[in-house]
């Protein structure tokens, strides 16, 4: 008798990066019912089950964490992240593996079989290589890198009988093009060790793993890039000691963007699994939890609070001083008048640090307000509150979003139709930032120490919070609400799940 075909929907990473490639895959099991679905990501979004088993996806999660960051070893030696950061990676391909050996080993392939991954699961291209899978990227952001200006002479260098293989390619095979706009990290050094070693794959794609030679009786079909998200042509944010094939090359952080296009305003959430920005409706309620959020924003005051929330970034390790960023809010909100919504996210160091403050100020007298629900600080212009809170319901309450520029977080914000202020930390957090202020949604993006400086002097947290009320003030420009609200309204009218899932079925009749 003959299987199901398998579709496997693998993303890693942060919510951002995560949940979006959920949705399509929920979207996917309800409109294919003939599929056997499976969605493997960090233990981490172990919320994601419940949604998921509910549209009939298998949900198989993996121990490593979703971001490992140098700045958490902050004091320690690179030698030690590095250790530290190779077992991870080591025991993360040996589960994917198992994973795919699982599901892949023991049945036939069917016609119809498909992996999905996005940009932090190439693991994924590898092993759909190895079982001999189709294999497609989903894309909930944008390309977060670029190669950087040696790779092209150091591949032709090294491997001139495969470039000169890419560089003839037909238009629809895979070729150079597809190498250079974002293939180029499967040509790491990293990775050629682990096909070869333990895949027995050959060091390169498109190589035979005996000859080393280009695969010229096999040209496979340019590799489809589904982008869910909006898409950028051009963006360079390099990290360090990467190797390429046969060298090491080091290069220091860049963020260049330049011919960037606005490519796809589409944003592949589902309102079943993930906190899905757009219009109110009835259903659209908060639970019990935040009844004191539902208070503060509630209370009479001549306008809606701001939100800030800056997501991932602490567990990264960029909010070294938590006390700092507490001190800058508060002087801001001596400057301006507003009031603030913090989400802590759940960061241990800055709900400690909120903690402390909430008994300081209760000690010398301030009006301050401790509850499961919350805490109120700063005489009670300062709300801050930890756990989970849908941003359809939470976003058109506010007046403003203060963000790290995260996929996620800027698609809430352009969806609910507020003005953006965004601070980038890290990767194509820069370019929403950027693409933003263009759009005329936000202002220019704000620098790290402007919002999360590293030290608590005077000078600084008075010149961090000038930084952030200047540009509190342009994002609640009559200018940027209207813009904000004219791109709202188009993003209303637009279905991004379907329209991936819409793809995804002709890229699989086209295979047929």
């Amino acid at each position: 008798m003959k299987s199901k075909p398998r579709a496997v929907f693998m993303a890693f990473g942060t919510k951002g990066d995560v949940y979006p490639v959920a949705a399509i895959a929920a979207a996917f099991a309800s409109d294919q019912e003939q599929y056997q679905v499976v969605f493997i990501t960090h233990s981490a979004h172990e919320n994601l089950r419940v949604h998921l088993r509910a549209n009939q996806v298998m949900y198989i999660p993996v121990s490593s964490p979703p971001a490992v960051s140098p700045l958490e070893h902050y004091g320690s030696t690179e030698v030690t992240f590095s250790a530290h950061k190779r077992e991870i990676t080591q025991n993360h391909r040996h589960e994917c593996t198992l994973i795919f050996e699982d599901i892949f080993g023991d049945v036939p392939n069917v016609e119809g079989d498909l992996i999905a991954i996005n940009f932090f699961a190439l693991e994924g291209w590898s092993l759909a290589e190895l079982f001999q899978i189709r294999c497609i990227v989903v894309a909930p952001y944008v390309v977060p890198y670029s190669a950087p200006s040696s790779f092209e002479r150091q591949f032709r260098k090294e491997l001139p009988d495969l470039y000169k293989y890419l560089q003839e390619a037909p238009s629809h095979k895979v070729g150079w093009k597809d190498v250079i706009h974002w293939m180029w990290p499967l040509f790491a050094e990293e990775w050629g060790s682990w096909r070869s070693l333990d895949l027995k794959l050959s060091a390169f794609p498109f190589t035979d793993p005996v000859t080393g030679l280009p695969t010229f009786h096999e040209r496979l079909p340019s590799p489809l890039l589904l982008k869910t998200a909006i898409a950028l042509s051009d963006i360079r944010i390099f990290s360090s000691n990467m190797h390429y094939p046969g060298a090491c090359i080091t290069f220091c952080k860049e963020e260049l963007l330049s011919d960037i296009q606005w490519l796809d305003d589409r944003y592949g959430f589902s309102k079943e699994i993930v906190e899905y920005p757009g219009n109110l409706n009835q259903q659209n309620k908060l639970c019990s939890a935040h009844l004191g959020l539902q208070f503060f924003i509630e209370f009479p005051a001549k306008e809606l609070p701001v939100f800030i929330g800056l997501s991932s970034v602490g567990s990264m390790g960029f909010l070294r001083n938590p006390r700092a960023f507490l001190r800058v809010l508060g002087t801001a909100l001596d400057i301006s008048g507003c009031r603030f919504i913090l989400f802590s996210a759940g960061y241990k160091p800055l709900e400690a640090a909120i903690e402390s403050y909430a008994k300081e100020a209760s000690s010398c007298s301030e009006q301050t307000h401790w509850s499961n629900e919350g805490v109120s600080l700063f005489g009670g212009r300062l709300f801050c509150f930890s756990g989970s809170v849908p941003y359809n319901w939470l976003f058109p309450r506010c007046a403003a979003a203060i963000h790290h520029g995260g996929s996620g977080s800027t698609a809430a914000a352009l969806q609910a139709g507020v003005p953006q202020v965004i601070c980038p930390f890290m990767l194509d957090q820069f370019y929403w930032a950027e693409r933003m202020c263009w759009l005329g949604v936000a202002p220019e993006p704000l620098r790290r120490e402007h919002l999360v400086p590293d030290t608590d002097e005077d000078f600084y947290i008075k010149e961090a919070a000038n930084m952030l009320v200047r540009a509190l003030d342009h994002a609640r420009s009559s200018e940027v609400k209207a813009r904000a609200l004219q791109i709202s309204n188009k993003l209303s009218n637009e279905d991004g799940v379907s329209e991936a899932v819409r793809v995804i079925k002709e890229e699989l009749r086209s295979c047929q």
